[in-house]
């Protein structure tokens, strides 16, 4: 069992792996070796989330989840195999963990009246500065 939240565990069963090589640097170790970890998770028939907690889900990770409502977090940092798929559970706990947590609606607010007499001062102040760059007129016609 994964613990997500306190009130919230997923079974290891419903998550699958995938294992690929990984790119980067390691020499003929990353050529022939799968040390990247690919964790998948179905969130749509998910059988432990409600409906809203799908939603939420879904609506904060749009990158992350493919059409048909597979999760996908991927970790090829470590060398071993066995510590990619830990930091990718890690993370996968950390992703659900933050969507679920609820967050308290913005309430819209005006421009403070003071923001918006400051703001006009300054224009006051930058069109005389231009006015006054203007050409001056000494009454010779």
């Amino acid at each position: 069992m994964i613990q997500v939240t306190s009130s919230l565990s997923i079974p290891r069963r419903e998550l699958q792996f995938r294992y690929s090589t990984s790119g980067g640097p390691g020499g003929q170790h990353a050529n022939k070796v799968a040390t990247r970890v690919t964790l998948l998770f179905d969130v749509r028939n998910s059988c432990l989330l409600t409906e809203t907690q799908k939603n939420r889900i879904i609506k904060n990770f749009p990158t992350r989840i493919n059409a048909s409502g597979m999760m996908r977090v991927v970790s090829s940092k470590h060398r071993s195999q066995r510590a990619n798929k830990e930091t990718t559970i890690e993370r996968f706990a950390e992703l659900i963990a933050e969507a679920l947590k609820y967050r308290k609606q913005r309430k819209k607010s005006g421009v403070p009246l003071k923001s918006k007499r400051r703001r006009l001062d300054q224009k006051r102040k930058r069109s005389d500065l231009k006015r006054q760059r203007g050409r001056v007129n000494l009454g010779d016609d």
